[in-house]
């Protein structure tokens, strides 16, 4: 979890203003793990750190957790220059401060996963964990043999070689192709480029999977809490890799 200053957490816990959480670590009025804080900048681990203000414990951040299908046209990230909706604005009404678990393009649709849990966040999205991530891909024109082998092989992109990928449940209709693609590298519109890079326009793009996560049957533009089922195969996902 990444940590955050003393008077943030204050603040987030409804204990005062940031601002008058400050004066209070001024006063000595805070204990952090049973050591008195008054210097200004200190920064606590929320899901961990004991803080008492005048000898009363604070509650410990509590991690939450949401999977949102999103649709085409929504910024996947926490905020956007230009306006446009994003992600985030799903969740504006729930008390943690939640993020996006990786990426999706604006053009793009389908899982994404919000949350607090910033150890959570690392290893789905760290090359280093290679956590599978499972697309519903179509593109325009049918997939040739070749194109398929090479897709699944990996591919010269200006950025560099891609990793072997894996392709199923190939289906062919109306001068396009659909099927499943799964890779665990996950670099900017890397789907699309390999498409592009093989001969193929990709004209939907939809994530079903994520790690243990599945998209399964929630609704466009929905957002649900994970459920204990879930939320037990994201904690055996962080046990695993430490």
């Amino acid at each position: 979890m990444k940590k955050v200053r003393l008077q943030k957490f204050m603040a987030r816990a409804g204990v005062a203003s940031r601002r008058r959480s400050e004066e209070i670590i001024a006063e000595g009025r805070v204990e952090v793990n049973g050591e008195i804080i008054s210097e200004m900048g200190y920064k606590i681990d929320p899901t961990s750190d004991t803080v008492r203000v005048d000898g009363k414990e604070l509650s410990r951040e509590k991690f939450r957790y949401f999977k949102l299908n999103k649709p085409v046209g929504v910024v996947s990230t926490a905020s956007d220059p230009e306006g446009r909706k994003t992600v985030v604005d799903y969740v504006s009404h729930i008390p943690q401060r939640l993020y996006p678990v990786g990426r999706l393009d604006y053009d793009s649709r389908g899982l994404i996963l919000l949350t607090n849990d910033g150890e959570l966040a690392n290893i789905l999205t760290h090359p280093s964990y290679e956590i599978l991530k499972t697309y519903r891909v179509t593109v325009r024109g049918y997939l040739s043999s070749e194109a398929l082998k090479s897709l699944e092989q990996g591919l010269e992109l200006e950025d560099g070689p891609t990793a072997p990928a894996s392709l199923s449940q190939v289906e062919f209709g109306d001068n396009q192709t659909s099927f499943l693609f799964t890779l665990h590298e996950g670099r900017n519109r890397q789907v699309r480029r390999m498409c592009s890079r093989a001969g193929y326009e990709v004209i939907d793009l939809k994530r079903i999977k994520l790690g243990p996560l599945k998209l399964a049957n929630l609704p466009e533009g929905e957002i649900r809490e994970l459920s204990n089922e879930e939320q037990q195969a994201l904690q055996e996902l962080k046990d695993h890799s430490k």
